[in-house]
């Protein structure tokens, strides 16, 4: 019979007279597109990024979310809960700091005939306080009137619920198991979509260009929550959003009869910056060769010098540069603009200025670390015809062949031996100490390299904090593994620390391939030697790697001084460039506690520097005996300063998120790896971001 209902719901909705939009209106309590407590179908705008802080009662929840793809939506929660009781024997948990995950997978996109209809997960993988799946479909009847109905289990089952409408499937069907999740973190396969069920739903008002009304049928009890936190009255919620801009929204909820609640929201796309067209300087004019004629270019050292000058003005380095004919072989060094594809098209611009009117062919190599990656071939009458022609960019890929660029030259006088340093601030987060969730300190970094030859660097980062309250944390560890990253604590204390002091040694020992050696102090807790090679060929989506290393771990004041510790590690890694933008890796190895096992990351790089991704690593540590999240995963997210500030630059922002840091899985944090090191300068990247050649 209930079955009946719900399908007799989903008849209902499509048979409404429908407006079809493919954007959410706003997001729920949870962080996810939503009425108000309550999920709806319709997802954000692909590439989404945002931030929800939502409070009421005693409990204030703080997710991240990402649209992953235009069907698919993540989310990592950390809640702060006050008074809740985790049983039925209503025994109250004074504070509790809890962290999951929530997904959702649209269906079917909403179309004239047809709802949105969506899955989803809550609390997938946590430690289940917010367990709960769903089913949910959404319907624009106009421009201001959106109207959602869903089928809801485990805490979305708490209110009018009835038999589990998948109970043909089976008997464990219709029972949903305890939920034992033990140190948290574990998937509980077992538990998804089993017991009873329930309805809920609600509708949505555009009473304007920027407020929102809502009204929902809740079918969440809050067992954890009520009678012990709050009064839960009635099942139903109102709320109101106001955007006060495109990104910012604040929003007001009067909650199940007795509660107001407070909502803020923050949301940006990487594929909308600040600056749209940037800050660029324009690029050089083509200049063509007959203009050229009459010129006086002199000896072959002033036409370098005019090259390097040109370059120089471009933010490009001129690494070398041969004249044999009609042909220039020009080796370059982009260490400004993030697509490849941007410096190549404002080199061979200057070229045309700087060269020989007898020279019609530029073929210019980037390098990398030295390296020579890849070469492109760009004739001197395609720049004069092309430059101001309708869609250049992909006339001029079509011209441009790209191919390895076999040995290097030899580097221009003055470019080596050089010396480089630099003074930067730091900030240095670290989440979720039950203790305090946030500590952070703030500093000054001091970074030195010496490069004596093509491939050869001696490098050192020396960090100073200046004010924090990293060194106040006085949580011990209990890992029962060896310590390689539970004591990140005592190595907080430090005040000023040698972080890395490394020389490394980068090689080509064949055509697509490449060589890395470095020793030293490695990173922050571990010195010793690394060695790596990478399979990677011109233009390839696919490479693979392998890596070494013998460590020790550093004292913890970050000097000169190692523990007793020791340890060989390494992996063996695979890189796939899926397109659109996602990257999967999968490193298969021996970690830093001597556990085996693998780590899967998936994430989403646009052209203009951002990445968002996930990773998760098992090895043969039980989950009882890693400890608290059972084992190691976290969410990662690069920004580039440049989508910030709009001038062109390679510098970028990192953070790491993970739920809980503890030694399983935990994997050896080494300067210039290969694949980050020439993926940027390979051909598939050169191609995917041609579109910047002429920028």
């Amino acid at each position: 019979m209930r079955l009946a209902c719900a399908a007799c719901l989903l008849l209902v909705l499509s048979a409404l007279p429908a407006l079809s939009q493919d954007r959410a209106w706003g997001w729920s309590t949870y962080g996810m597109p939503g009425l108000i407590d309550m999920p709806s179908a319709i997802p954000g705008a692909d590439g989404d990024l945002g931030f929800t802080s939502s409070h009421f009662v005693d409990q204030t929840r703080h997710t991240l979310s990402f649209q992953i793809g235009p069907r698919l939506t993540g989310a990592f929660r950390y809640a702060l809960l006050y008074g809740i009781s985790p049983g039925a024997d209503g025994v109250l948990v004074d504070f509790r700091f809890d962290r999951s995950f929530s997904v959702q997978y649209l269906i079917a996109p909403e179309t004239d005939r047809f709802p949105a209809i969506a899955v989803g997960l809550n609390d997938f993988l946590g430690t289940g306080v917010y367990a709960s799946e769903y089913l949910v479909a959404s319907r624009t009847l106009s421009p201001r009137v959106r109207v959602t109905a869903g089928l809801g289990w485990g805490r979305l089952a708490g209110v009018g619920s009835f038999a589990n409408p998948l109970g043909f499937l089976g008997e464990d069907w219709r029972t949903r198991p305890t939920n034992d999740v033990g140190f948290g973190g574990e998937v509980e396969l077992g538990a998804w979509f089993r017991g009873p069920a329930a309805l809920f739903g609600g509708v949505e008002w555009r009473a304007g260009d920027r407020l929102t009304l809502a009204a929902e049928y809740s079918s969440d009890a809050y067992p954890a929550e009520s009678p012990y936190v709050f009064d839960r009255r009635w099942p139903v919620n109102l709320g109101l959003r106001y955007a006060l801009t495109d990104r910012w929204t604040l929003g007001a909820q009067y909650l199940y009869g007795s509660e107001l609640g407070l909502q803020v929201t923050y949301r940006l796309n990487p594929t909308e910056p600040r600056w749209p067209s940037g800050l660029d300087a324009a690029p050089p004019l083509v200049r063509g060769a007959d203009a050229q004629a009459a010129a006086t270019w002199g000896s072959p050292g002033a036409v370098e010098g005019r090259t390097r000058r040109a370059l120089a003005a471009q933010g490009i380095t001129l690494h070398g540069l041969v004249l044999t004919g009609s042909t220039a072989r020009v080796e370059i060094e982009n260490p400004t603009w993030p697509a490849a594809a941007q410096a190549l098209g404002r080199t061979a611009r200057a070229l045309t200025g700087t060269l020989p009117p007898g020279i019609t062919r530029f073929d210019i190599v980037l390098i990398a670390r030295g390296l020579p990656v890849t070469t492109a071939t760009i004739a001197r009458a395609d720049l004069e015809e092309l430059e101001f022609a309708f869609d250049n960019a992909w006339t001029m890929q079509a011209r441009t062949p790209l191919a390895d660029p076999g040995p290097g030259t030899q580097p221009l006088d003055g470019v080596y031996p050089r010396f480089t340093w630099d003074v930067a601030p730091y900030l240095n987060p670290v989440l979720f100490d039950p203790d305090a969730p946030l500590r952070a300190d703030l500093g000054v970094d001091v970074s030195l390299a010496f490069e004596p030859a093509p491939g050869l660097r001696f490098s050192a980062l020396v960090r100073q904090p200046v004010l924090g309250n990293l060194d106040q944390s006085t949580r011990a560890s209990t890992s029962v593994l060896p310590h390689v990253r539970s004591d990140a604590w005592l190595y907080d204390k430090a005040d000023t620390a040698v972080t890395r002091l490394t020389g490394a040694w980068t090689f080509r020992p064949a055509d697509g391939w490449y060589g890395r050696v470095t020793a030293g102090l490695l990173e922050p807790m571990f010195g010793g030697v690394s060695a790596e090679v990478l399979w990677y060929p011109q233009g390839s989506r696919l490479a693979l790697g392998a890596e070494i290393a013998h460590v020790a771990q550093r004292d913890y004041d970050q000097l000169f001084g190692f523990r007793d510790y020791r340890v060989t590690t390494g992996h063996l890694s695979a890189y796939v460039d899926m397109g659109r933008g996602y990257q999967a890796q999968l490193d298969v190895g021996r970690y830093l506690a001597g556990d085996w096992g693998a780590t899967l990351a998936l994430d989403r790089r646009f052209q203009n520097g951002w990445s968002v991704g996930a990773f998760a690593t098992l090895t043969d540590v039980p989950f009882d005996t890693f400890g608290e999240g059972s084992f190691d995963k976290g969410i990662r997210l690069t920004i580039p300063v440049g989508w910030v500030s709009g001038q062109a630059t390679q510098d970028e922002s990192a953070l790491v998120i993970r739920p809980v840091l503890r030694d399983g899985g935990a994997r050896l944090d080494v300067d210039g790896r290969l694949y980050e090191t020439i993926r940027g300068a390979n051909g598939a990247e050169v191609s995917d971001g041609w579109g910047r050649f002429w920028r």
